[in-house]
């Protein structure tokens, strides 16, 4: 590692901005600091580098599937995708697979709020301590959580529930109504198995998981 830091931005030459914006001379920063700092910042160089060429790669992926569907389309007049623009392709041995998945992110309109008014309702209706599992589900279902969000995953499940009952009906009209879809994002994943006997392992393409 160099004694002397590279200037960052419009820093001038012999000097540090510290974590308040303050201008320190480099002979006043600690040694630790110094080798601190250089090192969070080429760490970081690299990092950029990888996040470039991993944003290059997906791009070429989406690229080159859609290139073969078109192709494929071409020439036998056959669609590869299923719904929604998934698509799945395999190796000839089965080991490797390339999947292109579309993941919609959703949220609620005010018709949400109507829906929980109904089951407020019905559950007031109901007699004291009956239903009181599917009570504690939909309560949970409307739980904002610790991050100040709903669960759509909870909200939408609620509709799997058959209730033979018109206000719960209602209810389940009210959240589908209620339903918006925000934007959907296309993910590119690569998933290997030793042979076709073996489950699926998703290739790791991020710190988290590698």
């Amino acid at each position: 590692m160099t004694d002397t830091p590279r200037p960052v931005d419009d820093v001038p030459e012999g000097y540090m901005k510290d974590a308040q914006g303050r201008l320190v001379p480099v002979a006043q920063v600690k040694p630790q600091d110094l080798l601190e700092d250089e090192l969070v910042r080429a760490i970081h160089a690299e990092a950029k580098l990888l996040a470039r060429e991993l944003a290059e790669f997906k791009k070429r992926g989406f690229s080159e599937v859609s290139a073969l569907q078109s192709l494929l389309h071409e020439k036998y007049q056959a669609k590869l995708g299923g719904p929604k623009g998934n698509t799945t392709l395999s190796s000839y041995d089965g080991r490797l697979r390339v999947s292109v998945c579309m993941g919609e992110s959703i949220s609620f309109g005010p018709e949400l709020q109507v829906a929980k008014s109904l089951l407020d309702e019905l559950f007031e209706e109901w007699s004291e301590g009956a239903n009181a599992n599917l009570k504690t589900i939909v309560m949970e279902a409307f739980d904002v959580g610790q991050e100040g969000k709903l669960s759509a995953t909870k909200i939408l499940g609620l509709r799997r529930h058959n209730i033979d009952e018109p206000q719960w009906k209602r209810a389940m009209d009210a959240i589908a109504d209620s339903i918006r879809i925000d934007s959907t994002k296309a993910y590119l994943r690569l998933h290997v198995r030793e042979t076709p006997e073996h489950s699926w392992q998703m290739l790791p393409l991020d710190l988290a998981k590698a």
